[in-house]
């Protein structure tokens, strides 16, 4: 069996999303995604256009932004993720989003073909804060390899 590895961050907005203070990360955003897009390895990403994604997510809050995504492997999210364009926008996420005191990332394994929903990605990162690290939930400091027959 194939495996890819499915991404959740999620992010807590310090502004309204259409505020001036928002401007300059919402303006990021196309090129962002666009390079995700491109990249190798890239799978899959949730999309909202013409939907909300949040409608499903626990926090019931339209502050939170919710990214998911899904990649070949390990190397080809880290990658996109060490991108110029990627980390020049990380560097100011304090800017525009409020800290957190708990995981707001998760990643897991997935059979090939299988899009994961945003309610199942809810339960790998609340698995992961209530458990820690595991093959079933982790982060980019302890990652798991793809699970073997």
């Amino acid at each position: 069996m194939s495996w890819n590895l499915a991404e959740l961050n999620i992010a807590k907005m310090r502004y309204e999303p259409e505020s001036a203070q928002m401007r300059d990360f919402n303006a990021a955003l196309d090129s962002v995604n666009a390079l995700a897009d491109a990249s190798a390895g890239f799978v899959w990403r949730l999309l909202s256009e013409g939907e909300n994604p949040q409608d499903d997510w626990v926090f019931n809050d339209p502050g939170w932004l919710v990214n998911m995504s899904l990649w070949e492997n390990l190397e080809a999210l880290m990658a996109f993720i060490r991108s110029e364009l990627h980390l020049s926008i990380m560097k100011r996420r304090g800017e525009w989003f409020q800290p957190q005191n708990q995981a707001t990332l998760v990643l897991w394994w997935v059979p090939e073909g299988h899009i994961p929903t945003v309610a199942e990605a809810q339960e790998r990162l609340e698995a992961l804060r209530r458990n820690g690290s595991s093959p079933h939930a982790f982060g980019f400091s302890e990652a798991f390899p793809p699970p073997t027959p």
